[in-house]
């Protein structure tokens, strides 16, 4: 891909506003595109980061026919999009917002052309099973599956460890807990958290090289099921990636 185009859902998000700040650094990238239920104010852009590549847009994810997703073409569809069931509300509606607007918002960006060739990068977390009795993990790895379902040319997920830095409008009390133990864990292995900066860096490169172009060193490996498969990047590998360079 040359001059490429970027859509990222979920840029409000901890992880989101450091990946729109990666795009917006990026100059391999000629359209960004931010859609969401809400986007960046200018205020909170990222400073000298305001060019006329970034297209921001306002969706209602109830009515994604109106949205014109489709219509960017985008090369590459990120997402950052999430929530958890205490900002939901309830299981219904966590479940809505963490799967349902997150398949239906790739499938409607999906282009009708089967020459282009489009990827999907996901924002998954560890742990994600959808098998599992857990409802966020089981949320998580159900999403997973269903984007690799959709016929994009190849899926991307990220299941990093605890995210250290993340700026939430919500303190979250089992985040502030687990981090003292997997801070202490980090001495002996980098398997357990990752500074929101490097993943944010990560995704990005990971949208640009593609599943064939990973280095060995990341260790992304197939998983998934049986027409439901995707390339992995663990919190190691997302460590790695994070330092390759762009190219």
């Amino acid at each position: 891909m040359s001059g490429r185009s970027a859509l990222l859902l979920g840029a409000t998000g901890a992880v989101g506003k450091k990946l729109l700040a990666e795009l917006l650094a990026s100059n391999e990238w000629n359209k960004i595109g931010e859609f969401g239920r809400s986007v960046t104010a200018p205020e909170n852009m990222p400073p000298g980061q305001r060019d006329s590549r970034l297209e921001q847009k306002v969706i209602d994810f109830e009515n994604l026919d109106a949205a014109g997703l489709k219509d960017g073409r985008w090369d590459v569809v990120f997402v950052t999009l999430g929530t958890t069931r205490a900002q939901a509300g309830s299981a219904e509606r966590f479940e809505k917002i963490d799967r349902e607007y997150v398949v239906d918002a790739c499938r409607a960006a999906k282009s009708d052309d089967p020459a282009h060739e489009q990827r999907v990068v996901y924002l998954s977390s560890a742990g994600a099973n959808a098998s599992s009795p857990f409802l966020y993990a089981k949320s998580k790895g159900l999403t997973e599956l269903a984007l690799a379902r959709l016929g994009y040319s190849e899926t991307i997920v990220f299941r990093p460890g605890l995210l250290k830095g993340a700026e939430r409008a919500d303190k979250r009390l089992g985040e502030t807990v687990f981090g003292y133990v997997t801070g202490a864990l980090s001495h002996v292995s980098p398997n357990f958290e990752i500074q929101v900066p490097m993943l944010a860096k990560a995704i990005m490169n990971a949208g640009l090289l593609g599943s064939s172009r990973l280095p060995a060193e990341v260790g992304a490996k197939k998983a998934g099921v049986e027409g439901a498969s995707f390339t992995l990047i663990d919190n190691k590998g997302s460590v790695l990636l994070s330092r390759a360079q762009e190219t």
